[in-house]
């Protein structure tokens, strides 16, 4: 009795517990499709930057997935202090290509390798102290920061909804494709019942998949393709260092350390509904930046929190740390066998947008929501009126000339990244602005 009770699939909602290895799979299955294209399109980008063959870019595909189901593990659970044991998945960051395809075009593939290295044990270390400086992370500045995540991933659902990067980009037959996705997510979430129902944007892949595969924009032939089983291969580009790129990379590194604290922070208010913890920042950041190290040494760019499943978990309310772990189980299965990678990567864009368009929009709630929770005081507003403003402002791509007299560093950082902005000018405000701003009231 006692055992099944430790075992059920009521765990699924609790952080810790057993949930029954075949319904935990499903969720699991649900956060790994939700991000695995996601996880393999900056590969792709930063490595033909760098002018490398196709051969090449699939042996880092491959263990890209490998990387990331590692990385997931790990902050689900920690090894020494590196980890958040929060339900946490990781991928690889899209934060970094403008800047790593700058390395490679400029130093060659290998500069990525070594700027990513140190740029990775840059930001672990910093996570390892994260204690000593965690206090100007106010609730009010994480609030303002992952509500700037929800707003920047909107136009990333609105482009997956249109069919991607593709020349059919906003087709008939795309927008078609992502509304039926849509439907059958709204329609499992309504009709569904109990635990099942939870299970909405699984079931919105795999109608969606279902359809694509009828409307021929599926090629299944690619499946099997490329053997069944093959290891992933352990440095196969000799890093090189240069001071010009590892300068760049380190930087790029804070601002992605600003979006996990945005991500992290998000999960555990939505998910958990609590605020989160000292250790937990300095263990979600640490295994940020050392699975980023690792990574490099398996020949791929950062991984990071994947803001996509934690609008999952915001949506789901599905934290159970053995329920994630299954879907790194899968991701770890798809980096050996090329086959499961393959099946996962040729889900289409439009599904994919079906699924997330409400998923990133959960983000943006939940920001909005931490900045009721943290309270709509005359300094709490400034701070996130204002750096919403400009941030928001400051980098919409026809204000982009805002930036041009700044070096060209800076310009890579901030002038299209509304996350870098938004943190900076609340980190600033948060300093500078005094603790009671209240405007007194006068008896007549």
């Amino acid at each position: 009795m006692n055992k099944s009770k430790n075992c059920s699939v009521n765990n699924i909602y609790k952080l810790d517990g057993r949930v029954p290895v075949m319904k935990a799979i499903p969720f699991g299955l649900q956060h790994i499709l939700a991000m695995f294209v996601a996880n393999l399109t900056p590969i792709t980008i930063i490595a033909g930057a760098g002018g490398l063959s196709q051969a090449e870019i699939a042996v880092l595909l491959q263990n890209a997935m490998f990387v990331a189901g590692i990385a997931t593990l790990i902050q689900l659970y920690p090894v020494w202090k590196i980890g958040s044991k929060l339900p946490i998945v990781m991928g690889v960051s899209f934060t970094f290509v403008t800047v790593l395809c700058t390395v490679a075009a400029n130093y060659g593939y290998p500069a990525v390798i070594g700027a990513v290295i140190c740029g990775g044990l840059f930001e672990g270390i910093i996570g390892l102290f994260a204690k000593y400086w965690r206090k100007i992370i106010a609730p009010i500045v994480a609030a303002s920061v992952v509500t700037a995540i929800g707003y920047s991933l909107f136009t990333v659902g609105a482009r997956s909804f249109g069919g991607g990067y593709t020349e059919d980009f906003g087709s008939a037959s795309n927008l078609l494709l992502g509304t039926i996705t849509l439907v059958v997510c709204l329609g499992w979430n309504i009709f569904a019942k109990g635990y099942l129902k939870q299970l909405s944007v699984l079931a919105g892949l795999i109608v969606g998949y279902i359809v694509a595969i009828i409307m021929g924009k599926v090629d299944l032939s690619v499946i099997f393709s490329e053997g069944i089983i093959s290891l992933p291969k352990l440095l196969p580009y000799s890093p090189e260092f240069h001071i010009g790129a590892i300068f760049s990379v380190a930087i790029i590194f804070l601002v992605s350390a600003a979006e996990t604290i945005g991500d992290t922070t998000a999960m555990v208010s939505g998910g958990l509904d609590r605020d989160i913890t000292s250790e937990e920042i300095s263990g979600s950041l640490a295994c940020d930046g050392f699975a980023s190290a690792i990574s490099a040494l398996f020949g791929c760019p950062p991984v990071t929190s994947f803001s996509q499943n934690v609008g999952l978990v915001n949506m789901t309310k599905v934290i159970n740390r053995f329920t994630i772990a299954t879907g790194a189980g899968c991701m770890i299965l798809a980096g050996l066998l090329p086959p499961v990678g393959n099946f996962f990567a040729s889900l289409p864009e439009s599904v994919l947008g079906g699924c997330t368009i409400m998923m990133f929009g959960t983000i943006m709630v939940s920001g909005i929501q931490m900045i009721a929770k943290a309270g709509f005081t005359q300094r709490n507003i400034t701070i996130a009126a204002l750096s919403l403003s400009v941030g928001i402002g400051f980098t919409a791509t026809s204000e982009i000339d805002l930036w041009r007299i700044f070096p060209e560093v800076v310009q890579s950082v901030f002038s299209a990244n509304v996350v870098a902005v938004v943190f900076v000018v609340s980190i600033i405000l948060n300093l500078i602005l005094p603790q009671n701003m209240e405007v007194e009231k006068t008896e007549e």
